[in-house]
C-alpha cells in the first residue's frame, strides 16, 4: 500500500489574484526538495498539495520517512496528513482504513471519524461515511471506543476527484510562506544561539537566505568555522541552499586594537561587519541584512548602539529576535535543531579584544572620531578580496 502525503497550506489562500503564483512557487520548492529523496508527483487543488510516488513505485519505509521530514521542513505547508489512497468506493475505503490505520488505532483507546467530501458526486454524505466507517473500525479494533470531543486518534477521510484518502491525525508543519516569495536577505551568521534563529524566522516569512560568517583566525579556531558551517546546514534544512561567505577580520581587529579607544572596539567592529555585509549583499542580489540582536542583551545591543551600527548602511536591517528574551530564543533554537550546535564551546570574532568597559550609549560623532584613526576603505577592500565562499546545498543538510 503506497503512502500519499496531503499537504495543506494557510496564508497562501489569502493572496487573492496572486495566489496561483505562490502555489506554483511552493510546488516548485517541494519538487526540488523531494527530488533529493526520490521521484514524486506533485499536484494541487482545493488548497491541498498531493504528493504521490511517481509511477507504480512503492517507496521503502526509510524513503517515506525522509519524504515526510522534507515536507514538514518546507515553509508554506501548515499541516501534513500521511494518507493511503483508495478507490472511491465505500467498501474499498473501509478495507483501506482497517489495513492502513493499524499502527495508529491498534494502540489507541478512543477515536472519531471526520469526512470531507470535496467530490459531491460521491453517493454518501459526509456524516454517513463517518458513522458507517466508525462502525467498521469498532468491529475491527475491539480496544476502541468513540470519543467525538477528545479522541486519541482522529481518522480523516478526504474524498477528492481522483481518489479517497484515509489518514490518522493531521500533523502541524513549518507554516509560513514559501521561501523566495519575499525576496532575499544576507544573514550575519555567528556561532551563537541568536543568529540561526533570526535566519529561520526570516526564511519562514519567505526570505531566501545567503549568509556571511566573520572569523578572526588564529584568535578564533578552525572548530569555530566548522561549527558555523554546521549551523548553516541546519538552517538550510528549512531555508534551502545557502551561499556562505567567510570573511576574515583578523587584520581589521588588530588595526582597531592598535589605533582606537578600547571602549569603542565592539561598536567599531560591528560597523565594519555591517559595511562588509552590505557590499556582499548588494553583489549577491540581497535586499536586506538579517542579524540576531535582541534589545539590551549585550552592550552593543542598546538602542543607541544599534542606531550607531545601522548608520553605516543604506539597506534595511531585519532583527526578528529584537523583542525576544533569551529563553524565548533558546526555545526556538531547540525547536529548529540548532541549539546543541550553537552551545559548542568555540568562540566567535566578537569575543576577541573584548573591552572591559564597552560603550552602551555612544554617539555617532564619537564613533566617527575613532574611525578616523584607521583606513576603513582599504581594510574593507582587503577583507572582501580574501573572502571564501562555500555552497551549503540543501541535500547536505541531510548529512549534518
Amino acid at each position: 500500500m503506497r503512502e500519499v502525503f496531503l499537504c495543506k497550506y494557510g496564508e497562501i489562500v489569502l493572496k487573492g489574484a496572486n495566489r496561483a503564483a505562490f502555489e506554483s512557487l511552493l510546488c516548485r520548492e517541494l519538487k526540488y526538495r523531494l527530488s533529493q529523496v526520490g521521484k514524486y508527483r506533485i499536484t494541487r487543488g482545493q488548497s491541498v498539495i498531493t504528493v504521490t510516488p511517481s509511477g507504480d513505485r512503492d517507496p521503502s519505509a526509510e524513503e517515506s520517512e525522509a519524504a515526510y521530514s522534507t515536507i514538514m521542513h518546507t515553509f508554506g505547508i501548515i499541516a501534513v496528513c500521511r494518507s493511503a489512497a483508495a478507490p472511491k468506493d465505500f467498501r474499498a475505503i473501509c478495507d483501506t482504513a482497517v489495513s492502513y490505520l493499524e499502527g495508529a488505532l491498534g494502540k489507541a483507546k478512543t477515536f472519531k471519524v471526520e469526512t470531507k467530501r470535496a467530490d459531491k458526486r460521491f453517493p454518501m454524505r459526509s456524516n454517513e461515511i463517518s458513522a458507517e466507517l466508525g462502525g467498521v473500525l469498532l468491529s475491527a479494533y475491539h480496544n476502541l471506543k468513540v470519543d467525538v470531543h477528545n479522541p486519541d486518534v482522529t481518522v480523516r477521510v478526504d474524498i477528492r476527484d481522483e481518489a479517497a484518502y484515509i489518514s490518522a491525525n493531521l500533523e502541524h508543519a513549518a507554516g509560513g510562506m514559501p521561501v523566495g516569495s519575499n525576496g532575499k536577505g544576507l544573514l550575519l551568521l555567528s556561532g551563537g544561539i541568536d543568529s540561526p534563529v533570526a535566519g529561520w524566522m526570516m526564511a519562514k516569512r519567505g526570505v531566501k537566505l545567503d549568509a556571511v560568517y566573520f572569523e578572526a583566525f588564529p584568535y578564533t579556531s578552525i572548530q569555530a568555522r566548522e561549527k558555523v558551517i554546521t549551523l548553516a546546514k541546519e538552517v538550510a534544512r528549512w531555508s534551502g541552499s545557502i551561499w556562505l561567505h567567510i570573511v576574515s577580520l583578523t587584520e581589521i581587529e588588530e588595526d582597531l586594537a592598535r589605533s582606537c579607544n578600547e571602549d569603542y572596539f565592539t561598536l567599531l567592529l560591528r560597523r565594519y561587519m555591517m559595511r562588509i555585509a552590505e557590499k556582499l549583499a548588494a553583489d549577491s542580489g540581497c535586499g536586506a541584512l538579517i542579524t540576531g540582536e535582541s534589545m539590551g542583551q549585550v552592550a552593543s545591543q542598546t538602542m543607541e548602539s544599534l542606531a550607531v551600527t545601522d548608520g553605516v548602511v543604506g539597506m534595511p536591517v531585519f532583527r526578528p529576535c529584537i523583542g525576544m528574551d533569551k529563553e524565548e530564543i533558546i526555545s526556538v533554537a531547540r525547536k529548529i535543531g540548532t541549539f546543541d550546535t550553537s552551545i559548542l564551546p568555540f568562540e566567535d570574532c566578537c569575543t576577541v579584544f573584548t573591552p572591559k568597559h564597552p560603550k552602551t550609549r555612544p554617539t555617532s560623532e564619537a564613533v566617527e572620531a575613532e574611525e578616523a584613526k584607521v583606513d576603513i576603505e582599504a581594510n574593507i577592500k582587503a577583507a572582501i578580496a580574501a573572502e571564501e565562499i562555500i555552497k551549503i546545498n540543501y541535500k547536505d543538510s541531510f548529512d549534518i
